[in-house]
């Protein structure tokens, strides 16, 4: 006998997490569920997520977005990486890419060969192998799936946009395909007296909105999932201690750069962010080593064009709800916890969840084997982040703040000891299937911080010494060759997908 199906969803919240939630359930569940969304006009949004990473890509194709027509919309620019400056040494940079350096070989990662060309002289970095670090630091971008018939992959890339932008793009398609939109405070909740489950909502002005599956996408206040149904909140601020941020936009300056700026400061670290009409910008700090305004004075003394506006104070826990789905609520969003921005993870974290939500969809019996499942995973997903996170923090050789000095001693999540244990001792690493970071990017902010392999894997002696020389140095060649035939970033746009900033 067929289970109950549920034939009303109720979104509590819009902005980014309400509206991609809403537009993704319409596309890929039947369409005759009921769909609605509240949002209160007079309740401002975060809104500072305005760097993604390609996974987006994913998500504007399901929905059936046009990629130039999203660029133009969002006044995007592209963004091939992100480059941490100041995070293991004062004075060093490097670019967390969103592509493999190097080219596999015989089924063994690149950065092995690389390593032993480094233990027999070579002074080379990792990112000379880097077709995207390349073409990053030429300030250039084209769509390129391919290296030629070579077998390197091309320009894996996400966008830097404006997320107020992005989130009436998405209502407009949302609302478009069906999503009813409803304008209202939420002051209150009908639980059922035996269940515990969500019945309806009430609005401030006395409207009562009934439904089967709640999601609350109402951010940090977590309305649903621990106003109503008093879920509690796992903290990671002794691993990630950065709680406070202010954010402020700023002229645009040229040249537009393709990649995310996150510039480490005594107490935390200051992104930038390029926009076709402006440049967002924020100081995320702890507000034990730094007061608010010492953060901003550093703010404003590091912004490459005028401000726009007086900075945004924001303030924030990192970490986790205990449960992120609890009887007929789900929490998606801020309002399931929160990662810091340094890693562009929260928009993911958004499209992620609502991803597994489809595929663990319940019916009206709300199958517990479901629910557990879906907190398993989506909980594994976090902690994983939570590690690569704490990585950029804690693998440091910075001692010039108190800040830093805490990082760098802190004691660490086991998992991630064990990872850069493993790494530090032959360059090893293996991808768990829930983790969102590719091996090469954790190869990336390891060296790039300053974990060096003690060796590499037997494997990459298989060539001679002539032979590994030959074979980075065609590396560098198909990269040389393929950057010189891309555009300028900037007249990528302009001929592409320029925004209308009229």
């Amino acid at each position: 006998m067929a289970r109950p199906q549920i034939e009303k969803v109720v979104i509590a919240g819009g902005g980014t997490a309400g509206w991609i939630t809403a537009a993704a359930l319409r596309k890929l569940l039947p369409a005759h569920l009921d769909i609605t969304l509240i949002e209160s006009e007079q309740i401002g949004t975060v809104g500072v997520g305005e760097a993604t990473i390609p996974q987006i890509r994913r998500l504007n194709a399901i929905l059936g977005l046009d990629e130039d027509a999203f660029v133009r919309d969002t006044r995007a620019s592209f963004k091939l990486g992100i480059e941490f400056s100041d995070w293991g040494h004062i004075g060093e940079r490097y670019l967390h890419t969103f592509g493999d350096p190097g080219i596999n070989l015989s089924s063994l990662q690149f950065h092995h060969y690389w390593l032993r060309a480094r233990a027999e002289g070579s002074a080379a970095s990792l990112w000379d192998y880097s077709l995207h670090h390349r073409v990053a630091y030429a300030n250039k971008f084209g769509r390129m799936e391919r290296v030629g018939n070579t077998p390197m992959t091309g320009l894996a890339y996400a966008f830097h946009f404006d997320a107020t932008l992005y989130a009436a793009c998405l209502r407009r398609h949302a609302e478009a395909a069906g999503v009813r939109r409803v304008e209202g405070r939420i002051t209150g909740t009908d639980l059922n007296g035996e269940t515990g489950f969500i019945e309806a909502v009430q609005l401030e002005n006395g409207e009562r909105v009934a439904g089967e599956l709640f999601i609350d996408c109402s951010g940090f206040r977590g309305l649903l999932i621990e106003g109503a149904l008093g879920v509690g909140y796992r903290d990671w601020s002794h691993w990630l201690p950065c709680n406070r941020a202010l954010a402020v936009p700023s002229e645009q300056t040229e040249p537009l750069l393709p990649y995310t700026r996150a510039m480490a400061r005594e107490a935390g670290w200051q992104w930038r962010i390029p926009l076709q009409h402006r440049t967002g910008n924020g100081h995320v700090f702890c507000d034990a080593f730094m007061d608010e305004t010492r953060a901003a004075d550093l703010l404003l003394a590091n912004l490459d064009g005028r401000p726009l506006a007086d900075p945004k104070p924001l303030r924030f826990t990192t970490g986790r709800r205990e449960r992120f789905w609890a009887k007929n609520c789900v929490s998606i969003g801020l309002s399931s916890g929160f990662l810091e921005p340094l890693e562009s993870t929260s928009i993911h974290l958004i499209q992620s969840n609502v991803s597994r939500l489809v595929e663990l969809f319940p019916t009206r019996d709300f199958e517990a084997a479901n629910i557990e499942e879906y907190n398993r995973r989506v909980g594994h997903e976090y902690e994983l982040i939570r590690d690569f996170l704490i990585l950029h923090y804690h693998r440091t050789d910075r001692d010039d703040s108190e800040f830093w000095r805490y990082c760098a001693t802190m004691d660490v999540p086991d998992s991630l000891k064990a990872k850069m244990a493993l790494f530090e001792g032959g360059g090893h690493l293996f991808k768990d299937p829930e983790d969102l970071f590719r091996e090469s990017s954790w190869v990336q902010v390891m060296v790039g911080q300053g974990l060096m392999p003690k060796g590499y894997h037997a494997m990459a002696d298989r060539l001679s010494s002539e032979q590994l020389a030959r074979f980075l140095s065609d590396v560098q060649a198909i990269i040389a060759k393929a950057e010189a035939q891309l555009p300028g970033h900037t007249d990528f746009l302009r001929s592409h997908c320029k925004a209308d900033l009229q």
